[in-house]
């Protein structure tokens, strides 16, 4: 491998062990199944440490009085400036470099950063962990959690699901589990909850800064936390103490009015607004909600909006300070964070860190009415495809979708509070009493377990099964690629789903590309569960009944909060104390096939480099997904080259037409990964040419470490999304886009490329221009094309020494 690699400190840590787990053990798989995770009530769950759970309200306040002097008292600030200011390592250095004395700071600067906490999945964390244990620390600088969710698969149901997912990923849990132990970190188990909804139970706070390893991390905003997700190299950088950089983002003001009636959502803020924007139009800006909307909205309402914030390209998107957080942090055991973030709600307008000032500007501004909001569908394969409930019948019949609705799955991260619950239960209730059942499958994901506890306690999990639904784990299953389907859809088939969730690309929920999946609120998918069709409008149209009188929905009903709050659940659900234990081993065992100890990337050549031969040209949309799937491969996320097996199996070649299928210079054909694997081993490096916004989706570094493990060097695409952009850069992979788009179409597979002035701008600390002279294959015509590029200094000698972890390792032996 090329990746990098332990210092003496990491590899002391490590032991070639198969031995029993800390906590899960196979005797204890039954304590987990979700039969025996019975609702209990708790007024104070496993009483955790508020201290480190507790934006550091002081030192935040104290850096924003300097700021202000910075930038002149006058100045007007956004919110997400505000959060964003008040964590900068050097505030002078951060906002006065390059910015015409700080008049200039938006998309200028680049903010160098010191988040307050890390949160990671158990699929991204794999990596996170093996490159932390890299620097040789003894434990993390900053406050982490790892949640295990995103290996859980979704079939049958809980009780079936937890178990055998957990048999089946032991190893990776041990592993998972004894580095927290090791490092300081709290463990959340198999079963506890989806990360983003555990977030904002346990550590979401207004002003807060968390880096999470997932591109939904922005749900905490939900509770005015500025949260971005980010690849596993980024969170290391907070994880060190080493200031993380962003450049300064531009910020999109979404004004929200009314007050949102009937069947309209939080979910259908955000589906009308990504159809606005696009899966680009956020790109490079937070998204900042503000108005007088703001305050009809439900704590978990918000979060849903700024989870899919994503969606759009944003960098994150949070709310401001508003009545519904203090509920929601007095229900979930924090009234303390709710005194302290109420008080400095209420300070006067400089020194109130948790709303804009008074004419704050924005970028860009739009204006939503919530009260005349109709619901939305989006889809298919697309999140940014917006139609209003009303027009989406004639849509399906216009662009011939399929009319009969296979699932309807409801839950997620993105909408599994106990509002989205008991809307849908409600719905629910109603069908029951008309004698109906759902014509579809139908399937709950609750999104914690304190979500599944209060949900079973109140009875509303028991209405879910009595219809006939299937309640998963509380984990990302379908969500995330993790379902196994029952119902006898073949591969390539096309079908329709509708669903809760926040991504619907091709092949994302099931690998099959054929089924669309059309997002809405818990509520829609739920009403049209019943009546089987993507034609049937909820608010309009009426289901016949077996009495043979039609029934028609009333607009659902449902509580922000429990009555009788949260229960706590199965306490082994709990997560582990964030307290280092410098003796305990970290669990991999060196035969392993799911996690392997990682080794240094090569340093950039001293010089342009020639003869990079083009890998392959892509056509059309290449996500995260498209790059390194997840699905089945999730089990290979700790294992670089057995991961590395699936690299862009899911881009289009631009000049057939075909899926995964590669041409060496023979004309002979390969996989694209069997191509680079032997590239690679033929000792030559190669590029990669895609259009707009390569590597969107998902918080994936594996789709940057992937590609840099077997021979990439270069990205040269017409635009990136932002995290992605990032994770090849800390990989040292270089990302160019084309200065004229229509260069694009002069470049094909095979055609060898060599860089002009590439080493003098990383050398200069990417001041300069790039330039690539282009080698037709078949020809052997010759021509330059100019390129752009963004990197900044610290990205340059990322590149320059290899990987960014090259960078952090040395500086830490230093």
């Amino acid at each position: 491998m090329r990746v990098p690699a332990l210092g003496p400190a990491g590899r002391g840590a490590l032991t070639a062990s198969r031995s029993a787990p800390l906590r899960l053990q196979s005797s204890n798989l039954r304590a987990l199944s979700r039969s025996l995770a019975t609702a209990t009530e708790s007024a104070s769950p496993s009483s955790p440490d508020l201290s480190s759970r507790t934006p550091p309200y002081p030192k935040l306040l104290k850096r924003m009085s300097e700021v202000r002097r910075i930038l002149g008292s006058s100045r007007a600030l956004t919110l997400a400036e505000k959060i964003l200011y008040s964590h900068l390592d050097n505030p002078e250095d951060s906002l006065l470099t390059g910015t015409d004395n700080g008049s200039n700071i938006r998309g200028v600067a680049n903010l160098k950063l010191k988040p307050d906490r890390v949160a990671m999945q158990d699929a991204s964390a794999q990596m996170a962990l093996l490159q932390f244990m890299s620097c040789g620390l003894p434990s993390t600088a900053v406050p982490a959690s790892i949640h295990c969710d995103h290996m859980i698969v979704g079939e049958r149901g809980a009780d079936t699901d937890l178990p055998s997912s957990i048999a089946g990923n032991k190893e990776v849990f041990d592993f998972l589990e004894s580095a927290a132990k090791k490092y300081g970190i709290e463990f959340w188990p198999p079963g506890a909850g989806i990360i983003h909804q555990t977030v904002l139970e346990n550590y979401a706070a207004p002003g807060l800064m968390m880096l999470g390893t997932d591109s939904h991390t922005p749900n905490a905003g939900g509770l005015g936390a500025i949260a971005i997700g980010v690849g596993g190299a980024d969170a290391v950088d907070a994880l060190v103490d080493a200031p993380w950089e962003l450049k300064a983002p531009k910020v999109l003001g979404v004004r929200l009015e009314g007050k949102l009636s009937g069947w309209a959502a939080p979910k259908d803020v955000i589906l009308n607004l990504a159809g606005q924007l696009t899966v680009r139009g956020g790109t490079g800006s937070i998204i900042e909600y503000h108005g007088p909307g703001v305050e009809s909205l439900s704590c978990t309402g918000m979060a849903t909006i700024c989870n899919m914030g994503a969606e759009v390209g944003a960098t994150t998107s949070l709310f401001p300070f508003s009545p519904s957080m203090v509920p929601y942090l007095e229900a979930t055991h924090r009234g303390p964070i709710a005194l302290a973030a109420s008080t400095i709600a209420s300070s006067p307008g400089p020194h109130n860190l948790l709303r804009a000032d008074d004419g704050a500007e924005y970028d860009r501004h739009i204006t939503i009415d919530l009260s005349s909001l109709e619901p939305h569908i989006n889809g298919p394969f697309t999140p940014d495809l917006s139609t209003p409930l009303s027009k989406f019948s004639e849509t399906v019949k216009k662009n011939e979708w399929p009319e009969t609705l296979g699932a309807g799955l409801i839950g997620s991260c993105t909408n599994s509070s106990y509002q989205d619950m008991t809307r849908a239960e409600d719905l629910v209730k109603q069908a029951e009493a008309a004698g109906l059942e759902p014509k579809s499958d139908f399937f709950i994901t609750p999104g914690s377990e304190q979500i599944r506890a209060t949900l079973e306690r109140d009875e509303t999990l028991s209405t879910f099964s009595k219809a006939g639904g299937t309640v998963l784990a509380n984990a990302c299953g379908p969500c995330i690629g993790q379902w196994k389907r029952t119902d006898g859809v073949e591969q390539g088939e096309s079908n329709a789903i509708l669903t809760s969730y926040n991504r619907n690309f091709p092949g994302r929920n099931d690998g099959n590309r054929g089924t669309m999946n059309f997002l809405a609120s818990p509520e829609i998918v739920t009403a049209m569960s019943y009546a089987g069709s993507t034609t049937f409008n909820p608010i309009t149209d009426s289901i016949p009944t077996p009495s043979g009188k039609p029934f028609k929905f009333s607009a659902p009903s449902g509580s922000d909060l429990p009555s009788s709050g949260f229960a706590q659940g199965n306490p082994d659900f709990l997560p582990t104390p964030g307290i280092p234990d410098p003796s305990a081993p970290v669990i991999v065992d060196p035969k392993s096939s799911r996690l392997a100890v990682l080794e240094p990337f090569e340093p950039f050549p001293e010089g342009d480099i020639e003869g990079v031969r083009v890998l392959y040209k892509v056509k059309g949309q290449c996500t995260t997904d498209t790059i390194s799937a997840a699905g089945p491969w999730l089990k290979y996320k700790g294992h670089l080259p057995n991961i590395s097996a699936n690299t862009l199996i899911g881009a289009v070649n631009a000049a057939t037409g075909e899926t995964n299928v590669a041409y060496d210079v023979d004309g002979a054909t390969s996989s694209i990964p069997e191509l680079a694997e032997r590239w690679k081993a033929q000792g030559r490096t190669w590029l990669v040419v895609a259009e707009h916004n390569y590597g969107e989706g998902s918080a994936r570094e594996h789709a940057a470490l992937q590609p840099r493990y077997l021979g990439g060097r270069i990205i040269l695409a017409k635009s990136f999304a932002r995290i992605h952009e990032t994770n090849l850069k800390k990989q040292g992979v270089v990302p160019l886009t084309f200065a004229n788009e229509a260069d694009y179409d002069r470049i094909d597979a095979c055609d060898d490329i060599a860089t002009i002035g590439l080493y003098d701008v990383l050398k200069a600390g990417g001041k300069g221009d790039v330039s690539l002279r282009v080698t037709k294959q078949k020809t052997g015509e010759t021509f330059e094309i100019p390129t752009k590029h963004t990197l900044s200094v610290d990205q340059a000698a990322f590149v320059l020494a290899g990987s960014a972890l090259n960078v952090l390792a040395k500086a830490k032996r230093a």
